[in-house]
């Protein structure tokens, strides 16, 4: 039987910095021009106020199972435990099995990233770019094939390397010659119009990628310390510190560049911002930050989901060999190389636009909306006297939260039905595996 990864050595501040680059990455660099061509009326900044409100219900829920449930898998030990015998091993083998493809997914739309954003100092051709893509998947595999401790040291120095470029970026545009950005709709305009929620609604597919990554720490629950106070309190500082971030830099660029002149397929918005203000070197250096950036996010999503094909192969629920732990290291060495494995193939075969809606899409209902339903009857069967952490004002974010994840998978467009393919055939493997596969298994 492996060994259960209970190696409590993850300090709440290194815990924070893991969500936090988690959840910058190279995601709102590459994002932002596209959210602000989405809206005619210069409102776009509603498409992350509307992020950040899905981040916080969905870590309400988050919150709660990872401080009752600290252990290696987050999502996959919650849908174990929440749906009962039956249920929760199906629910469970469907988060792993969609994570086996949307994880290496997440790699991918991470060194893609990495390679475009590039290119702003280098001019590479396709093949270049997969090249690096390619090879920075590789170096992440080289930096995380070592013991956790050291893992949370690097961890912090990416994080502090985040936060400083984004509030450089902050201060430079309040420094700056500013224009107003519109809060409200001018003139007849309504806030309730269809043509501004339709426009929220194909932002915030975008944004919400953005912001995802702040329940990072609950993949890696096994490894936290104090983990009842540790892991809310991760969760919830990150989405504040990152949202005020978001809206911040937003506000400082577009208060710079007219929202007017942007367009959608604009790879280098934040380069070209700062070069505006301080020139070209200034621009060069922004980029090579907003790189670093990319690659400590493509560093804490690695260390993250290499932990959830484990956490089920210890169980008996997905293939043993991911339950092995490295014999000296002790970390799933087996999960992390086929995680890379394949988000270096990834990399070198899609498009990142294509990626980001199809993480989304797939995440939803399996994840997302399945844990809403989990919290729920574990609170039904169990009550709520013995959590470490309770959500407040239980169960309207619950509501909320599934109200806004519904809302989300119908605005990925063609997207929501890759999702829901995706979890049917799920639903196929999973009884040919268990009449089949495991019955043969054990007659031999």
């Amino acid at each position: 039987m492996p060994t259960a990864l209970t190696n409590r050595k993850i300090t709440l501040v290194q815990a924070t910095a893991i969500n936090m680059i988690d959840m910058v990455g190279i995601g709102p660099f590459v994002v932002m021009p596209f959210v602000v061509a989405q809206f005619s009326n210069g409102l776009f900044i509603w498409a992350w106020i509307f992020g950040a409100i899905t981040a916080l219900a969905d870590a309400m829920i988050w919150s709660e199972l990872g401080a009752k449930y600290p252990l290696a898998g987050g999502t996959y030990q919650f849908h174990r435990i929440a749906f009962g015998e039956k249920g929760g091993k199906l629910m469970s083998f469907l988060f792993v099995w969609q994570t086996a493809i949307q994880a290496p997914l997440v790699v991918a739309s991470a060194s893609i990233g990495f390679a475009q954003y590039l290119t702003y100092i280098i001019p590479l051709e396709w093949w270049q770019q997969k090249m690096v893509s390619g090879g920075l998947v590789i170096l992440v595999l080289l930096l995380l094939y070592r013991k956790i401790e050291t893992i949370g040291k690097i961890s912090v120095i990416m994080g502090s390397i985040v936060v400083l470029t984004i509030i450089w970026i902050i201060i430079t545009g309040l420094m700056a010659k500013q224009q107003p950005v519109p809060l409200l709709p001018a003139g007849g305009d309504s806030f309730f119009s269809y043509a501004l929620w339709a426009a929220i609604g194909q932002a915030s597919v975008k944004t919400v990628y953005a912001y995802l990554g702040y329940y990072n720490v609950c993949h890696l629950g096994g490894e936290i310390k104090n983990p009842g106070v540790n892991i809310p309190r991760s969760i919830f500082i990150s989405i504040f510190g990152i949202t005020s971030l978001y809206l911040m830099m937003n506000i400082s660029v577009m208060g710079v560049i007219p929202w007017q002149i942007v367009e959608k397929d604009n790879k280098y918005l934040v380069s070209t911002f700062m070069q505006l203000v301080y020139g070209q070197q200034a621009g060069l250096l922004v980029t090579v930050l907003i790189l670093c950036i990319a690659f400590s996010s493509l560093f804490a999503v690695v260390l993250g989901y290499s932990r959830v094909p484990y956490a089920a192969a210890v169980d008996g629920n997905f293939f043993t060999v991911f339950g092995k732990l490295h014999p000296t290291k002790h970390f799933p060495h087996i999960s992390l190389l086929v995680l890379c494995g394949l988000g270096f193939l990834f990399s070198l075969l899609f498009r990142l636009s294509e990626v980001i809606s199809s993480i989304l899409a797939m995440r939803i209902l399996v994840q997302f909306i399945g844990q809403g339903v989990g919290v729920s009857l574990l609170r039904a069967r169990l009550g709520s006297k013995d959590l470490p952490f309770k959500m407040w004002l239980f169960p309207l974010p619950v509501i909320l939260s599934v109200l806004i994840w519904i809302f989300l998978l119908v605005s990925t467009g063609w997207f929501a039905v890759w999702g829901t393919s995706i979890a049917l055939l799920g639903i196929l493997v999973y009884y040919v595996k268990i009449n089949y596969l495991d019955k043969t298994s054990l007659a031999n």
